[in-house]
């Protein structure tokens, strides 16, 4: 019988009768801006567990590199290899293999979410995005290549990290770096064919890594999901409309309402933070017919 060793927003890790494996068990929580919502979404966790599942398998597929996945052995829960975690910065000896890396990585493909609100504060240039410099952009423009960023993991609040801090913190190397973030980009392609199959636009997403034996990038944790990845409509971004597919439509909700506004400032103020209200019924119903939906738009499976 295991016992579970990890609680975090929206999925539980157990321990199992064999120490190199673990189970992931995804539950309906939902959350945003770092805070779970004191609300349920019925079948979100089954969604998300089948989904990513479904990424992982045409990965495995592609050849693209090794992934933690053993066994769907629920609709919500999965099989998945062990690795060490270490959660103090720099604290990875070079050599260690079997080691979960500190690190998220970001691929935007378009301007929208935090990005867009950075370059609207200032904090994020054009140039930087890979445009000319001087231009001016505007919410939900193409940009012009994959955008890669790295954040931190274990911190209070993700923080993005220039190269230098993301090589100290991970104690990855150069090579070991870029060959993660190669991964990135070859598993956003697969993921574009199959969403454009859909009528969707994959907007951005995170991926998360270990070191396997040699120190080989390993794909871990859950993605291509409605919470870890951004999507639009395809047909109603090309008459100039944006219709979020994804959980932005919950941070949505929170923007409207102030609540986002108030975090922030309490963040920044150093006070302490509003609690997140429960959300409306119909949001909730909205949310988990959402949620199913786009399970069976970007698999093609029933629900």
């Amino acid at each position: 019988m295991g016992e579970m060793v990890y609680h975090g927003k929206v999925k539980q890790v157990w321990s199992t009768d064999d120490p190199d494996i673990i189970e992931f068990r995804y539950t309906d929580q939902i959350s945003v801006f770092d805070q779970i919502i004191p609300s349920l979404i019925p079948g979100k966790g089954e969604s998300l567990n089948r989904t990513s599942c479904h990424w992982f398998k045409l990965v495995e597929a592609a050849g693209i590199c090794e992934t933690h996945i053993i066994e769907m052995n629920a609709p919500d829960r999965v099989l998945a290899r062990r690795f060490d975690v270490v959660h103090e910065p720099g604290a990875i000896a070079a050599d260690r293999e079997n080691v979960f890396v500190p690190l998220e990585v970001i691929c935007r493909h378009y301007l929208a979410g935090s990005g867009w609100r950075r370059y609207e504060r200032g904090e994020i240039s054009a140039q930087a995005l890979g445009f000319a410099p001087g231009t001016q952009l505007k919410e939900g423009v193409k940009l012009p290549k994959p955008f890669l960023e790295v954040s931190t993991k274990f911190e209070k609040f993700d923080r993005m990290l220039d190269r230098a801090e993301a090589l100290q913190i991970s104690n990855m190397s150069e090579s070991e770096f870029d060959a993660m973030l190669a991964i990135v980009l070859k598993v956003d392609e697969i993921i574009e064919i199959e969403a454009a199959k859909a009528g969707l636009i994959h907007v951005d997403g995170k991926k998360e890594f270990a070191l396997g034996k040699g120190r080989i990038p390993v794909l871990v944790d859950s993605f291509g999901t409605l919470d870890e990845d951004r999507w639009w409509d395809a047909e109603a971004y090309e008459r100039g409309e944006i219709v979020q597919l994804s959980k932005e439509f919950v941070r949505g909700h929170y923007l409207k309402t102030g609540h986002h506004t108030a975090l922030y400032e309490a963040r920044k103020a150093g006070t302490e933070e509003p609690s997140i209200p429960a959300l409306p019924q119909s949001v909730i119903d909205q949310t988990a017919t959402l949620y199913r939906d786009m399970f069976e738009r970007l698999t093609g499976l029933s629900a």
